[in-house]
């Protein structure tokens, strides 16, 4: 269910299609949402606490469960569960090959990254400790997995399955995400609250942003990066550019998960703790609406469909 308020003010002001798909780890499901409207099309039951998610260019939504050891599938179009894989011991952070061609799933207490194809583990490779967040370069041909309790990236060779390198970042980094041009990838850095700047080519970090308390994820859009801060209720906006915070935003409770729309205009973020769903307009800086979800929403990955 969405406020009147701001359902009023969402018809007005976005004028796009498109689904956001929030794991609610306190009721056990997935809220379907229409970015369009802001209404919740559906809630899904999933099980397991549910916490990571990507929408794959297979067309299936991907959710992992971390207490349940498990992968489920979602066919978006029939807005029903399509299958489960059981995946180690707690599947966490998930991402997508960009041709549609694999999942790759980080496992926190295994320290491994495991690969799904066709429906089915197809081969995993250790990394560092508690792999959390997880990242495809554009080109498909290397993979990034925030480690967080080494305080590094593993950085993978997805045509060889070998680790190519291990770049320190911040303290205790969560969420990894990479720039359209894959050159740069920045990690939300938990327990230093900051955001860690990655060079991938030259394969080391070359900068350091300092954002607000507890930093979780980072989403790209209009030459600016927003940062869920869960302490802080809050998202830090900074620009790309000079690597200065220009804005802080006022959220809902525990803000975590967090992505940007595909015309770089809307930023959703996922408030744990509010059970709601926050949309920023990238250009004016403003909240523009808040949808209410289920119980506990994490939504870590990339959770948008357009």
């Amino acid at each position: 269910m969405i406020r009147l308020a701001v359902a009023l003010a969402l018809t007005a002001s976005i004028g796009f299609a498109g689904e956001a798909y929030v794991t609610n780890q306190g009721s056990d499901d997935l809220s379907i949402v229409d970015l369009e409207s802001g209404a919740v099309l559906a809630t899904l039951p999933i099980g397991g606490k549910p916490a990571g998610v990507v929408a794959a260019p297979d067309g299936l939504i991907y959710v992992t469960s971390p207490e349940g050891k498990h992968v489920t599938l979602i066919d978006p179009n029939a807005r029903d569960v399509a299958g489960r894989i059981p995946v180690g011991m707690g599947p966490l952070g998930i991402a997508a090959h960009p041709d549609g061609s694999a999942i790759y799933v980080a496992d926190w207490h295994e320290d491994r990254i495991y690969e799904l194809r066709d429906g089915e583990v197809a081969r995993s490779i250790g990394v560092g400790d508690s792999p959390s967040g997880l990242a495809v370069t554009p080109d498909g041909a290397h993979l990034l997995s925030a480690d967080r309790d080494q305080h590094q990236v593993s950085v993978i060779d997805l045509v060889d399955w070998r680790v190519t390198a291990a770049i320190p970042v911040g303290e205790r980094p969560f969420g990894v995400t990479v720039d359209a041009a894959g050159r740069l990838a920045y990690t939300a850095n938990v327990a230093s609250n900051t955001v860690s700047v990655v060079d991938l080519q030259a394969g080391k970090t070359v900068g350091s942003i300092p954002v607000g308390d507890r930093p979780y994820a980072v989403a790209l859009a209009s030459g600016r990066g927003f940062v869920t801060n869960s302490y802080g209720d809050s998202v830090s906006v900074f620009d790309i550019g000079s690597g200065q915070v220009i804005a802080t935003l006022d959220t809902g409770e525990y803000p975590e998960g967090i992505a940007a729309n595909r015309a770089g205009t809307r930023v959703y973020v996922a408030n744990w703790f509010s059970n709601t769903l926050s949309v920023i307009d990238t250009l004016t800086l403003e909240i523009v609406g808040e949808i209410e979800v289920g119980d506990g929403p994490r939504a870590f990955g990339a959770f948008l469909r357009e």
